[in-house]
């Protein structure tokens, strides 16, 4: 534990990284010691001889009787106004006001409804006031900071007064402390408005940002088994809210990190996050919490580096179903959907694989897939150099996957089969085999279904293998089989009159066949 006496007079501040690269392949570096401060208040005007609680009431104990009654919220804090009014500029104006308004000390009675920490936070500011020491810790620095801020307790008041007191640890403690800096973090959630106008939230972000950059395994990503090092500040970045993920996400992007790191960070924030909210998703939830969601994805996707290959394809359509179930921007969607599109040609059907909530639906969700198919259409038909071949096999195969759902509807499974233009298949094959599998896995389907579902595969885009596999499959319906049976005594028709095979007639026949014709007319 580290001690430092701030009311000493030559108090020492020394910079040194407390987090180690030790801790740091661990998946945490948040297992320092934490720091600690002991402030001790000089020259005060009253010294209190027990400071004590009873339910809601707090009484300071000295050889005079209060004078002040400071409430904050159902708490009553029965002080003295000499002690407070040498300390906090705010308070002493207070009083000075009430006095001049004609009121007695009696009468003061002073609501601090607004005070950041609230009653926790002014009772260790009594403490001070009445020369007792204040322990200072990372989890209560910051609002203490700011309650003394708001309080007015400068130095023109007391040499040595708590806002200098209370800043000189936070510095201290921001600049040397990887896990103390989230601590004060986390604290700053409850004083928010507080906290970044007097930047201690900037200050966090800029601390945690620098820190990330001078670790060189933060800027490089190595393909070895050592890569795991790059992403040791991960899992404690993922822990902090959405607002200040996002203020140390823009700070160390502008630092000149990668953008893969930068990316495979969002992604893992996000995954943390849908790990505790997942379940809400199933349920009605207040308005409130859904804005906050709402906010979260579209905060999210903005902050999304934009240089190729940063995110994954398949993490980047989850934060697509996020944003449409949030009911997000329609610009923010439509970019993001056109960004997935973009990305289908490198994608395999594994990438496309993104889970439903709830228990009564499919599996995977293929509408989203078909929203993704779409657009890359709408795209490359304005685009030549657009591979719909390479889309296709990737559609085929994605089918393939979903076929074994027993939830899946046919009516769904047909959509996206079609959601590509004819020309983006030069075989069916593919599609076959899929299609035969979905039969497979869904025996009860209506003959009308089993229709509606084989309605594009074409038998001349078919190999001759798959061909004759059709034409003894009994899971497709009657007619698709009758059609491709006749199709095959066509096609073995126009064989034997072809030219170059050995079956064709010869020019006698055809001759003799002539003339029997006509004697028959």
């Amino acid at each position: 534990m580290n001690k430092l006496g701030f009311g000493h007079e030559k108090a020492g501040i020394l910079g040194r990284r407390s987090y180690d690269k030790r801790s740091a392949n661990s998946g945490s570096v948040l297992l320092e010691r934490p720091n600690r401060c002991m402030i001790v208040p000089s020259e005060v005007d009253m010294i209190a001889e027990a400071i004590e609680r009873r339910d809601t009431n707090w009484f300071v104990r000295t050889k005079v009787p209060s004078d002040l009654i400071i409430q904050i919220g159902k708490n009553c804090f029965h002080l003295h106004i000499l002690p407070v009014v040498s300390r906090s500029a705010y308070l002493n104006r207070i009083i000075f006001e009430r006095r001049n308004n004609g009121l007695t000390n009696s009468n003061l009675n002073i609501e601090l409804n607004n005070l950041p920490g609230g009653a926790d936070m002014f009772e260790l500011i009594v403490k001070f006031c009445y020369g007792w020491k204040v322990d200072l810790t990372a989890n209560n620095v910051a609002p203490l900071y700011c309650a003394a801020s708001f309080l007015e307790m400068l130095e023109d008041l007391h040499h040595g007064n708590l806002i200098s007191r209370t800043e000189s640890f936070l510095c201290f403690i921001i600049f040397s402390s990887w896990k103390d800096t989230f601590l004060v973090f986390k604290t700053c959630e409850t004083i928010s408005s507080s906290a970044r106008d007097l930047q201690i939230q900037r200050r966090c972000s800029e601390a945690i940002a620098w820190k990330i950059c001078t670790n060189l395994n933060a800027i490089s990503i190595d393909h070895d088994e050592s890569q795991c090092s790059s992403f040791w500040w991960f899992e404690d970045v993922a822990g902090l809210r959405i607002d200040h993920f996002i203020e140390v996400v823009a700070l160390i992007k502008s630092k000149g990190i990668k953008s893969e790191v930068l990316g495979s960070c969002i992604a893992y924030w996000t995954a943390k996050w849908v790990s505790r909210v997942s379940f809400w998703f199933r349920i009605p939830c207040q308005k409130g919490i859904s804005q906050v969601r709402r906010v979260t994805v579209e905060s999210l996707i903005r902050v999304l580096p934009i240089e190729e290959n940063s995110v994954s394809c398949n993490f980047l359509l989850h934060l697509l179903k996020l944003g449409l179930m949030m009911n997000v921007d329609a610009n923010l969607c439509s970019k993001l959907s056109k960004r997935v599109a973009l990305m289908l040609e490198q994608c395999h059907p594994l990438d496309l694989l993104v889970k439903n909530y709830g228990e009564s639906e499919t599996i995977f969700d293929v509408c989203i897939i078909v929203r993704i198919v779409e657009t890359y259409v709408s795209l490359g038909l304005r685009n030549p150099t657009f591979k719909l071949f390479v889309v296709g096999r990737l559609v085929d195969g994605y089918l393939a996957l979903l076929a074994r759902d027993k939830n899946l509807q046919a009516d769904n499974f047909r959509v996206l089969a079609e959601s590509l233009p004819k020309s983006a298949r030069y075989s069916h094959d593919n599609l076959y085999h899929a299609t035969d599998r979905f039969l497979k896995a869904h025996p009860n389907l209506t003959e009308e279904e089993r229709k509606e579902v084989c309605r594009g595969i074409e038998y001349h885009k078919l190999s001759q293998e798959a061909r004759e596999h059709a034409m003894k499959n009994d899971r497709l319906p009657l007619n698709i089989t009758t059609q491709f049976i006749l199709l095959e005594q066509v096609s073995l028709t126009k064989s034997v009159v072809e030219p170059g095979l050995i079956y064709r007639r010869t020019k006698e026949q055809t001759i003799i066949n002539l003339k029997a014709d006509s004697r028959r007319e």
